[in-house]
């Protein structure tokens, strides 16, 4: 968890949140951290899922 894709890069003072021109290196950086979003909610979802059915599963 040491190196985490979803963390910020400085901007300079001249540039703004709009301004509509990204580098490539923010976009790889977005879609990184969107990965990392989406793989995140994949392993709760099963956890989630995996804690209600035990019980179908678990030796009686």
């Amino acid at each position: 968890m040491g190196q985490c894709a979803s963390r910020r890069s400085s901007r300079t003072t001249g540039e703004s949140w709009d301004s509509g021109r990204q580098s490539s290196s923010e976009k790889l950086g977005w879609i990184a951290a969107a990965r990392e979003h989406r793989s995140r909610l994949y392993i709760l979802r099963r956890c989630v899922v995996m804690l209600l059915c035990w019980h179908k599963y678990g030796k009686h």
